[in-house]
């Protein structure tokens, strides 16, 4: 098993966990929190898919899914560049997503395209670095690594606020 491999099973597990997460669900539960500033299992569905669609499309060099279509308003949003890093408790909140299946929808989409754009990785290109400002630089195989670590977090953090309710 190559890296590109790992790195397509590492992302490959999340739909199914993300489906988990959310099927069957109303929007007031999608919104429910265990404790006034805690995120919701919308917040955190939806922020995963932000941080993928964001990096994923940085790499790629091409627009995020989120800027086309209505993403913003099926999430209860105006502002088309929030990815939900640093939000304070008050911006969580303002997440709303319409329903389960505007979640997967976004994400499934978001999830497609990475899928795509896996496939057509060589080991040369996990190799070449995406970002120099750190130190050491990070590379596209650090930072594809970094997303699927912070999906899988956050759909665990998800699945556990599932359990909750």
């Amino acid at each position: 098993m190559d890296a590109k491999d790992i790195l397509t099973d590492a992302f490959g597990r999340l739909p199914g966990n993300v489906h988990s997460a959310v099927h069957g669900f109303t929007p007031e539960q999608l919104r429910w929190a265990p404790a006034p500033g805690a995120n919701s299992i919308g917040w955190l569905i939806w922020h995963l898919t932000r941080v993928q669609d964001d990096h994923v499309a940085e790499v790629m060099g091409e627009d995020q899914i989120y800027l086309t279509g209505d993403w913003p308003a099926r999430f209860g949003l105006k502002d088309d560049a929030e990815t939900g890093y640093g939000h304070s408790a008050a911006q969580v909140a303002t997440v709303a997503p319409e329903s389960p299946q505007s979640l997967e929808d976004y994400f499934r989409a978001v999830h497609d395209r990475t899928m795509t754009y896996l496939a057509g990785l060589t080991d040369e290109d996990l190799d070449r670095v995406v970002d120099a400002a750190w130190d050491p630089p990070v590379t596209l195989g650090v930072r594809l690594v970094s997303v699927a670590d912070d999906d899988a977090q956050h759909v665990g953090q998800a699945a556990y606020l599932r359990g909750l309710l």
